[in-house]
């Protein structure tokens, strides 16, 4: 199976929206433990990522510590973005790690966990990242690029207990969230 042909209908399992939690909670900048794929809580927390980043407007990553979870787990959609050039659409990856990563460029991120705030944070623009699928437990690598790179980078951090806070080259790079009415 190929990134592009999963869906979450494929976890059998209706999600719910879940609240996101907020820095500086312990769970952000904790490492979360590796999960066993085929577990139902696993397949159901990762039907609940889905769900909540569906109805969170301009969201197109959500992972398992967001949501008071400490499990290595994330859901990813940027099909929707105005900066996406390649998309896998929207997909749920377990214990994902990066096996590659080239050309680093220097992009304005922000997260739901840090309502208030974007930085500038210097990420690979070329990249593959190897993970598993909830449910069947089947591994997948996935090669992306530009904005989809950048949403998994920042995806897989969270796991690893980082925020995109840790990855600024400093105050400098920090700049209230901008809202528009």
């Amino acid at each position: 199976m190929s990134i592009a042909d999963w869906t979450e209908a494929d976890l059998g399992v209706p999600g719910h929206v879940l609240t996101v939690v907020r820095a500086p909670s312990a769970v952000l900048s904790t490492p979360s433990p590796l999960v066993d794929p085929a577990s139902p809580e696993v397949v159901q927390l990762a039907a609940d990522l889905v769900a909540t980043m569906r109805v969170s407007p301009g969201c197109v990553g959500l992972a398992a510590c967001q949501v008071g979870v400490a499990a290595h787990l994330f859901a990813v959609d940027v099909s929707s973005h105005p900066k996406t050039r390649t998309s896998h659409g929207t997909f749920v990856l377990c214990n994902a790690e990066v096996v590659e990563a080239t050309r680093k460029e220097k992009g304005r991120e922000g997260c739901m966990s840090v309502p208030d705030l974007t930085g500038d944070v210097k990420r690979a623009t070329r990249l593959t990242v190897r993970g598993l699928l909830p449910g069947s437990g089947e591994e997948l690598v996935v090669e992306t690029d530009a904005f989809e790179a950048r949403a998994l980078q920042h995806e897989i951090d969270h796991c690893g207990g980082f925020l995109f806070l840790d990855r600024v080259a400093g105050a400098h790079a920090i700049f209230p969230r901008q809202t528009y009415q």
